[in-house]
């Protein structure tokens, strides 16, 4: 007789986390351009700027987006804000969030906090929250993004 009941997939971690958060690894290739002339200023010069990423891994797709900056006359001291859609499949749920980017540098210190905008999530991916870590060693972007589902 066929099986016919439904059976979780074995390789989807939020099945077998529970409560806890899952992490999605993976790398991503970033584009920048410039949209349009800085404003320097007193100061500081703001700039604006697309942002375009392809990712790669347990997050597969594609965030578009676009950033504004502070960047002043001190070395090393800058900051930035962005927001960005990000749209494919993370462990095969298929859809698209939006983040939120907070970047401060502070003569060389940084401080990065990129956050799931609340209520942003789309598609199988409805209900999604969590905060994205990037790492960037020899030149080559890494994040990490720790998140939880609550289906709907």
């Amino acid at each position: 007789m066929p099986d016919t009941h439904t059976h979780a997939s074995v390789s989807d971690p939020l099945t077998q986390a529970g409560s806890e958060p899952v992490h999605a690894r993976g790398t991503f290739d970033v584009k920048l351009v410039p949209q349009g002339a800085e404003d320097k200023g007193e100061g500081s010069t703001r700039g604006r700027m697309s942002l375009d990423k392809q990712f790669q891994g347990d997050l597969e797709g594609t965030g578009k987006g676009e950033l504004l900056t502070a960047l002043t006359d001190v070395k090393g001291s800058a900051g930035y804000v962005a927001i960005e859609r990000v749209t494919g499949t993370l462990h095969g749920r298929r859809g698209s969030f939006a983040l939120l980017h907070r970047g401060i540098m502070s003569r060389g210190a940084q401080d990065l906090t990129i956050t799931v905008v609340p209520d942003s999530g789309a598609g199988q991916l409805a209900g999604l929250a969590g905060k994205l870590d990037i790492k960037i060693v020899e030149g080559k972007h890494f994040y990490d993004l720790e998140y939880s589902l609550k289906v709907p």
